[in-house]
């Protein structure tokens, strides 16, 4: 699978390991997330494009490469995936963050729409779109729809955990973005949860039941 990169770094996976914990508290989870965003974030972003710009240095004036332009946005799906948006954020403070509010039918798990605002213009930026949870995949192929429907090109998705089902679904659909994923994880289970998992991420983050 050329467009999906899957972690083995020890950082990455010593990280999720504790997220999985069940006695890992919300101040803890919600750092690791930001955490293990940003160790992936390092990786994922490392085709940024540069520019030379001029700098004076102590001992003389030089041309060196920064970050071109206002060529970030992080987009991520309401409500767990903005505990990835300070990871990345850490690594390019000078990024545009949008949003994209999804709810899934507790019947047929498909994801619906509520919310979506994005930087402009849309068309020019590198995005990454973020989602601790890869499951059914409905979501992710949803929000890279919306994005795509508003002129975003160069799109990429960061989940920490993904079920295989989740992530053939979501590379099907959009065979032309990147895919980086934190752990691939067993499978479903019949409440479309992922397995072994680390349960609600949402929930987890942000303290809720």
């Amino acid at each position: 699978m050329e467009n999906v990169v899957i972690f083995n770094h020890p950082l990455i996976q010593h990280k999720i390991s504790i997220l999985r914990d069940k006695r890992t508290g919300t101040n803890e989870f919600r750092s690791l997330v930001e955490e293990i965003a940003m160790l992936m974030g390092y990786e994922a972003l490392r085709d940024l494009p540069l520019e030379d710009q001029e700098v004076e240095t102590p001992l003389e004036t030089c041309m060196t490469p920064m970050i071109a332009g206002k060529k970030l946005a992080i987009v991520p799906i309401l409500r767990a995936g903005l505990g990835m948006v300070n990871g990345i954020l850490a690594l390019v403070p000078s990024a545009k963050v949008g949003h994209i509010g999804l709810y899934r039918d507790e019947v047929t798990h498909e994801p619906h729409e509520y919310y979506c605002k994005l930087p402009t213009p849309i068309d020019q930026r590198t995005i990454v779109v973020t989602d601790p949870m890869l499951a059914t995949g409905g979501s992710a192929v949803e929000a890279v729809d919306f994005i795509k429907q508003h002129g975003g090109k160069h799109i990429k998705f960061m989940a920490i955990i993904a079920a295989p089902e989740g992530l053939e679904r979501l590379r099907k659909a959009h065979p032309d973005i990147q895919i980086y994923v934190g752990h691939l994880d067993r499978c479903l289970n019949d409440e479309a949860y992922i397995c072994p998992g680390l349960g609600d991420a949402g929930d987890r983050i942000f303290g809720t039941k």
